[in-house]
């Protein structure tokens, strides 16, 4: 767990929680009572064992009443509460056990947060439907999470683009034998990294996309024939398009907002009605992401519309800045953004961090852009960084890079 009190003291009220089921480790993060009014209940996981009482019956809900209340990732303001109903759930977690082709037979390991959509509907949900086994680690640490893929027998590998980073910059390979499908979502997996994992295991690398507000499983690649650099097309019962900023939809090959709309998408934002009438117009979920369609109807994401940088009224799409970088050798990690320019409206910032005993100056990383992208998309500037700042799910925090730059 990494919120802190503050974060944890925003969700709690936002939410209204009137009981808090927490573990040890975390609970020193806890705001104090009276910070939340609606807290009446205090538990410990360890706990909840010992709770004794008459039994109590199950509620028969419709499949429109809220079923959870997830958090979003938050990485460019305030978290909100998105209510997931029981038909979103359960439309979500059986197209994922259909797609993924799931049997009693899978087991899947997971080290993401189950507060996180992926790891509560993706995952769990998925392979309770389906009847296999998941099996849990607490956090993710590469060793021991190396070492029970093969010791489990594991079957599916979920992992975020950040997790695939580090299983390649370790020199001892991985024990894949048991594996039949690596599976990666939560952010855009890089295509240098796409590459070289196939090339080192032989194992393509299955791309999905969704947002929490969609449950989060929108579109996959793929059932018959994986497409790399996509996001796939959209899971059965789902729609996507991609529009203009007038809302009209755009020809294959243009770039513009991904919408989707299904029994996927989400009930609302928890006490939050305008910011649930701009994310959902006409039933199509407005997902903030930029993408295109290609002529065999497969999508693929380009950026978020708010990471968007404006250099003299050009467009540049931060993605596209990271991709070139991440073609050399000594970069691990890469995230570009914009900073404010007195000349030019903004310009190109990137924070790289490197291969552990490996250099390259920002002059080289520079000229390597030059050689592949226009002027004006190349970096300004260059900061190496020991680490990106990133949430639990392992999507960079570009907020806190922007608000690094502001302080310089």
């Amino acid at each position: 767990m990494t919120y802190k009190a503050e974060e944890l003291e925003y969700i709690l009220c936002d939410a209204e929680a009137s009981a808090v089921i927490t573990a040890v480790p975390a609970a020193a993060n806890l705001p104090a009572r009276g910070r939340v009014p609606s807290m009446r209940h205090l538990l410990e996981a360890q706990d909840l064992a010992s709770l004794s009482g008459r039994p109590v019956r199950a509620l028969d809900l419709d499949r429109d009443e809220t079923a959870a209340i997830l958090y979003t990732s938050a990485t460019t303001g305030r978290p909100k509460g998105v209510m997931l109903t029981h038909g979103n759930i359960v439309s979500n977690a059986h197209a994922t056990v259909h797609h993924l082709r799931m049997t009693l037979q899978d087991r899947g390991l997971c080290a993401l947060p189950m507060f996180h959509c992926f790891g509560q509907n993706f995952i769990l949900n998925a392979l309770v439907t389906a009847g296999g086994a998941l099996v849990l680690q607490e956090r993710f640490v590469v060793k021991e999470f190396v070492e029970a893929l093969g010791r489990q027998r594991i079957t599916l590998l979920y992992a975020v683009p950040t997790m695939y980073i580090l299983f390649l910059s370790t020199e001892e390979p991985l024990d894949l034998s048991s594996i039949r499908l690596c599976f990666s979502a939560a952010a855009t997996l890089p295509g240098d990294v796409e590459r070289r994992w196939y090339e080192r295991y032989g194992h393509r690398v299955t791309q999905g996309y969704g947002l929490t507000e969609c449950s989060p499983f929108a579109s996959w690649n793929h059932d018959v024939n994986i497409r790399p650099g996509s996001v796939g097309t959209p899971i059965e019962n789902v729609e996507m398009k991609i529009v203009d900023e007038q809302g009209r939809q755009v020809p294959d090959g243009a770039f513009g907002e991904i919408l989707i709309k299904g029994p996927n998408v989400m009930k609302g934002y928890f006490g939050n009605p305008q910011a649930t009438a701009e994310a959902i117009r006409d039933g199509w979920l407005h997902s903030g992401d930029i993408g295109y369609r290609d002529t065999d109807g497969y999508y693929f994401l380009v950026d978020r519309v708010k990471d968007m940088i404006n250099v003299s009224g050009f467009k540049v799409f931060p993605r596209e800045v990271e991709e070139i970088l991440f073609r050399h050798e000594a970069v691990k990690e890469a995230a570009v953004i914009g900073v404010p320019d007195p000349l030019r409206g903004e310009s190109v910032k990137a924070f790289v961090v490197l291969q552990e005993s490996k250099r390259v100056t920002a002059e080289a990383l520079q000229t390597l852009c030059r050689e592949a992208i226009a002027s004006y998309k190349v970096p300004e500037t260059i900061e190496f960084i020991s680490a990106l700042p990133k949430n639990p799910t392992g999507k960079i925090l570009k907020k806190e890079l922007r608000q690094r730059a502001a302080l310089e």
